[in-house]
């Protein structure tokens, strides 16, 4: 796990303190909104429509029951008695008082927590696959990666005022859960028959108001070599990217601008001219780091338990959607699902989120991770203590078995929340989790992404959701233009516009008419994004096209 050394504790103590003392400075007009911003936003304060908003980082989406437990308690003291998680793994409390956030800041770092680089033109929070660690199709564990740029990125003077903020992601395993090719850098641990262990990397990747699919620009780095190719390619951005328009000053705009080839030749030559020496990792180093990230010791269990109350179908329902296998026969990991029908995607009460620490202390080893899908996993739960745990969740109202399924919707804040919105995210999440309530309709629909954001800047990934919702305004009207055919995975690909914008009273029915117009097409054992592709588009515009009209698959 991400371990907070005796350098990481002084550090965030002194930052914090320097930070205290410029909120002081605010509150007393020393300082004003215009120059109190830049200082805010290097500490993972923004100020939202209602209240500022503070946003704490969640490296590669790891938590311990210790910290879930301050976060519960900072809901509960500071906020509204919740938070909300988001698709970066970080969480974002939304009714923050400014005079409160030094102390919010100092509670954080009795255990091992902060706010830097959350916001601003950095690198960002590195992400990482949810089930990095555990899952069988992995190749190599992502989180010491994740971890040592972690430790090489904070507060790297180079890149502290970049272009434009940065993010990177890490995948180990052959299904990415990661989303890598819609970030800044994306990086691929691969197994090379010739050259071993190593990585692919991508840049270039992006969503927002000009979304691209990241691109392959090296096929493969070693470990030792991998920050110094990481610096070469953040000092080529640094110095060619664009500054004179925010818009079209992210990675992505630059390698596209320059072109792939000639911005891999940038890259190279950077590589070939800089001193690597103080970033080139030996194989001591990787092995402390790897050390961090060991299993804990799970003992052998009989399967008694669990074998049993497979015949009750709530329990076999969660079993199904809400768990995958283990690398440790025996075990799998767990996913609650923070997507209950009707409620708002990605919150957590405070007594949820004691209630969740509790949990994992019982069961899960203390371990708990966030996900892309603003979801909870426990990563180490016995298959024969499933059945006890579901039911403490289901006390709890989080037993919803909906994972991968229509319910289990992606949603930013939206116009809620935050300043930068067009238009609401959460009602319509909310009625499209509400118009697919049956288990046995979300069963038969099958594996399925609805992403909803709330504005261009695209934080639920719309984009790339199988079924994708933008909300707009529009003559002074909230407007929702609808995408379909996203992949979030490494064959990612965009969406494409069914038609013109909708109201918001018209999404919910729009989705229905989508949804029967799949289930009418598909073939036997087909998902919606395999039919989709099978067909293309021009087979759902029709569903689209006859808005307040039922068709005949509708019957």
């Amino acid at each position: 796990m991400y371990r907070y050394d005796e350098f990481d504790a002084a550090f965030v103590a002194s930052r914090n303190a320097q930070f205290a003392n410029q909120v002081a400075r605010r509150l007393d007009g020393s300082l004003s909104e215009d120059e109190f911003r830049p200082i805010r936003l290097r500490n993972g304060v923004y100020l939202q429509l209602h209240a500022y908003m503070l946003r704490i980082a969640i490296p590669y989406g790891t938590l311990s029951a210790k910290q879930m437990r301050v976060l519960a308690q900072i809901g509960a003291k500071y906020d509204k008695g919740y938070g909300h998680f988001t698709t970066r793994q970080n969480i974002q409390f939304n009714w923050i008082k400014l005079i409160d956030v030094p102390q919010i800041l100092a509670e954080l770092a009795e255990v091992s927590m902060h706010c830097i680089q959350t916001s601003g033109n950095c690198i960002r929070n590195v992400t990482a696959d949810h089930f990095a660690g555990i899952a069988k199709d992995e190749i190599a564990d992502p989180r010491p990666i994740a971890e040592l740029i972690r430790q090489w990125s904070t507060e790297h003077p180079e890149f502290l005022y970049l272009p434009r903020k940065f993010k990177i992601a890490v995948t180990g395993a052959s299904a990415d859960r990661a989303v890598i090719r819609a970030h800044d850098i994306g990086i691929q641990i691969i197994d090379d028959v010739k050259r071993g262990i190593g990585f692919r990397i991508y840049a270039g990747g992006g969503l927002g108001r000009t979304p691209v699919i990241g691109k392959i620009i090296k096929e493969f780095v070693t470990h030792e070599k991998l920050l110094g190719y990481l610096e070469a390619v953040l000092r080529t951005y640094n110095s060619e990217g664009r500054r004179d328009n925010k818009y079209k000053a992210r990675i992505k705009i630059l390698v596209n601008e320059t072109g792939l080839e000639e911005f891999i030749k940038q890259v190279e030559a950077e590589y070939a001219i800089s001193d690597t020496s103080s970033v080139d990792v030996d194989a001591d180093e990787i092995a402390r780091i790897n050390a961090y990230f060991a299993l804990p010791k799970l003992l052998g269990r009989s399967e008694t338990k669990y074998d049993a109350a497979l015949n009750d179908s709530a329990f076999a329902d969660f079993a199904k959607y809400n768990t995958i296998p283990h690398k440790i026969d025996g075990y799998v990991a767990t996913t609650i699902s923070l997507k209950p029908i009707g409620g708002i995607p990605g919150d957590a009460t405070s007594t949820q989120m004691l209630a969740i620490a509790d949990l994992a202390d019982k069961y899960s080893s203390g371990e708990i991770r966030i996900t892309h899908h603003q979801n909870i996993v426990f990563p180490h739960v016995a298959k024969d203590d499933l059945p006890e745990l579901c039911a403490a969740l289901g006390a709890m109202g989080l037993a919803t078995a909906n994972v991968g399924l229509i319910s289990d919707i992606i949603a930013c804040p939206g116009l809620d929340y935050c300043a930068l919105a067009t238009a609401r995210s959460i009602p319509i999440a909310q009625e499209i989790s509400k118009r697919f309530e049956s288990s046995q309709k979300q069963a038969e629909i099958g594996n399925i992404s609805i992403n909803i954001s709330g504005c261009i800047n695209a934080c639920a990934h719309h984009h790339i959701g199988n079924i994708g919702i933008l909300g707009l305004e529009k003559s002074g009207r909230e407007n929702y233009q609808i995408t379909i055919g996203g992949d979030a995975t490494l064959d990612m690909a965009l969406g494409e516009r069914l038609g013109p914008g909708i109201d918001a009273e018209d999404v919910p029915d729009t989705i229905e008419r989508i949804i029967n117009r799949y289930l009418h097409l598909r073939e036997e054992g087909e998902e919606f994004i395999d039919t989709y592709r099978r067909l293309g588009i021009e087979h759902f515009r029709v569903a689209f096209a006859n808005q307040g009209q039922i068709l005949s698959e509708d019957l």
